[in-house]
């Protein structure tokens, strides 16, 4: 597109106004920078084209850091949930999740006007087409208009707005998703930057009418009584509400026939979609294919918002044909009279290789261009906005020439996030889990603003309000572990008494009060009552008195393997190393090396092809 005139000058540009883009332009706004958020229509900024839900497992400790970071989502969604539950708590901590449904109407709604009020932002209807750079660093924007934004650095967060098509059955429509117009000229422009694209796909099901919907077949999931707030400056008072119900019912042999007889309908299986899709979240075609030992799949029932009577039915992703979608949502107990509002489809679009990224998230061969969200091959609502506030950041501090922010594997689940997708080679949407943390006692979701405040300070996120209330808990914490730890407890009559009504063993002799709360059947909560000088606390006080004494030992050995893995990870490797000079290298190690130039000896670590024996030949090189 040529320039017709010069519109405005401007030190950020995000373009694309979805989770990622938010994220990115607060941050860059909230550190003092002159910010533009494009999206090509403001009726889709934080638009929840999917599930109507922010969190779940893995998901909610990147939202909780996200907030203890300074990002928004977490405040957007306790304004706005309508049913709220702590996923895994038959486990241990390291695992427990968050995660809350929203109203999609509302969440729009508090982000767009959070993005309006945030001073040094400017939220702007327009399609960016053209990314102009010279000398390999970014200088600004063209709009379709041919209006030219001068910038000095870019977040890319376009979301699966790219080239988009969505499709079910033999419908093609060109557009991205519910609808809204896609973006085709960006495309062009990046490759003309010599970004190299690759096409993915994702899905969703089909939003039905509440009034045809037969609850009472259904099994009624309610939201916990206990509320845990995302936001870390927000109390379970603060955010108290009535919430709603979701509802759980099955498919069956009748659902799996229909899909079975009619897979060759199917785009995904005819050979029209292109893109590759998330393993993670497969359509329903493809789980009644990949699991046919299977005799019935969950599915949810999940209210969009409290003003609607959309109904998304998770679990039942699709790009069959409309009819087919019918008949076999119809075999489902409840839905035997469902009538659509929305047909299910699959989304195609274009992403970017992410190993053409730094750690920063900027692009190595183009100075002050950064990328975020799914453009960067993940899936998610959550991956994206944590990626999005961390492309802000140092899109900001690239402006400002200072130290960017890079989160290592021990530091986050962001850190991970980041790093895989960056680091590894993925042939299909990256999504976040914990089993790919391998520090997750230590990454805590209860934790998340004791490990990642500090910083959120340093960039200018965190207000003095907020930091001074976070370092009184810390101080308190701390307080009350080294008090809890000279507590003996002797072994009267009366303790033994309160232990047999615990279904704990007796005393036979004297013992530390943090021994009583390692056992398992104990906790801190419970043991108050031995306890008489106790001091009153926070909830979320206590909660970490009680983890952090609980599970000391294995904390201790974590953080033993984290000093240990930054011994070797935090080894430098020059930019400018020649890996032709090491030698030893096998040719896949040196081509891997060559193509991702990983900053670390850590990152090298994992990079597809690369062994321990050519992680050694390195070592032995840096050593001189």
């Amino acid at each position: 597109m040529e320039r017709i005139y010069t519109a405005d000058t401007v030190d950020v540009v995000v373009i694309g106004a979805g989770h990622a883009g938010c994220e990115a332009a607060l941050a860059s706004a909230r550190m003092g920078l002159n910010t533009i958020l494009f999206a090509i229509n403001l009726d889709s900024v934080a638009m929840m084209p999917c599930n109507p839900n922010v969190g779940g497992s893995s998901k909610g400790h990147l939202v909780r850091e996200i907030d203890a970071l300074g990002g928004e989502m977490g405040k957007n969604i306790d304004k706005t949930y309508i049913q709220s539950r702590m996923l895994n708590t038959g486990k241990g901590p390291a695992v427990y999740s968050l995660r809350a449904q929203a109203d999609k109407a509302k969440y729009h709604t508090e982000m767009k006007k959070t993005v309006e009020n945030t001073e040094n932002l400017l939220l702007r209807q327009g399609e960016v087409t053209d990314i102009v750079a010279e000398e390999g660093a970014v200088k600004g924007v063209i709009t379709e208009s041919g209006a030219f934004y001068e910038c000095k650095a870019v977040v890319i967060c376009t979301g699966t707005y790219l080239k988009a098509r969505c499709l079910y059955g033999s419908t093609i429509t060109e557009s991205g998703p519910n609808g809204l117009r896609r973006s085709v000229a960006l495309s062009e422009s990046l490759k003309s930057l010599g970004v190299k694209l690759k096409r993915y796909k994702t899905g969703t099901p089909a939003r039905v009418d509440k009034r045809t919907v037969d609850f009472s077949k259904m099994k009624e999931q309610r939201g916990d009584e206990n509320i845990v707030p995302f936001s870390f400056e927000n109390s379970a008072e603060d955010i108290a509400r009535e919430q709603v119900s979701c509802y759980l019912t099955y498919t069956n042999e009748k659902t799996h026939d229909i899909i079975r007889k009619n897979l060759d309908r199917s785009p995904l299986y005819s050979g029209v979609i292109e893109g590759t899709g998330p393993r993670y979240c497969p359509s329903i075609e493809d789980k009644v294919v990949r699991f046919a030992d299977k005799d019935r799949h969950q599915i949810f029932i999940e209210p969009e918002g409290e003003d609607t009577n959309e109904l998304y039915v998770q679990g039942m992703s699709s790009s069959l044909p409309e009819d087919v979608q019918v008949a076999m949502y119809r075999t489902l107990p409840g839905l035997e009279n469902v009538r659509f509002m929305r047909t299910a489809y699959a989304i195609e679009y274009d992403c970017i290789e992410a190993n053409s990224l730094k750690l920063t998230l900027e692009f190595k061969d183009i100075k002050g261009l950064f990328s975020a969200g799914q453009f960067n091959g993940t899936s998610g609502y959550e991956e994206a906005a944590a990626q999005g506030l961390i492309g802000g950041i140092n899109a900001a501090c690239y402006v400002k020439g200072i130290e960017p922010l890079i989160l290592d594997r021990s530091q986050g689940y962001i850190g991970v996030l980041i790093d895989d997708v960056v680091t590894k080679e993925s042939k299909e949407p990256y999504r976040m889990m914990t089993s790919r943390a391998e520090y997750r006692l230590l990454l805590r979701q209860d934790n998340a603003d004791l490990r990642l405040t500090d910083i959120g300070y340093k960039y200018g996120l965190i207000s003095e309000e907020r930091y001074a209330a976070f370092q009184e808990k810390r101080e308190n914490i701390e307080k009350e572990i080294k008090r809890v730890k000279k507590i003996n407890i002797a072994p009267t009559e009366e303790v033994n008494a309160f232990l047999e009504k615990a279904s704990s063993s007796p005393l036979e002799t004297g013992i530390k009060l943090t021994d009583l709360i390692k056992r398992p059947e104990l906790d801190y909560e419970l043991l108050a009552p031995l306890d008489k000088d106790r001091p009153s606390l926070s909830q979320s006080v206590r909660e970490q008195v009680n983890i952090q004494i609980k599970y000391e030992g294995y904390i201790q050995r974590q953080q033993k393997q984290v000093e240990h893995f930054k011994n070797i990870e935090g080894r430098l490797i020059p930019e400018d190393i020649n890996y032709d000079d090491v030698m030893g290298l096998r040719i896949e190690a040196r081509q891997k090396l060559k193509a991702l130039r990983p900053v670390n000896i850590g990152q090298a670590s994992r990079i597809s092809g690369v062994s321990p024996a050519d992680i050694n030949m390195l070592l032995c090189f840096l050593n001189g």
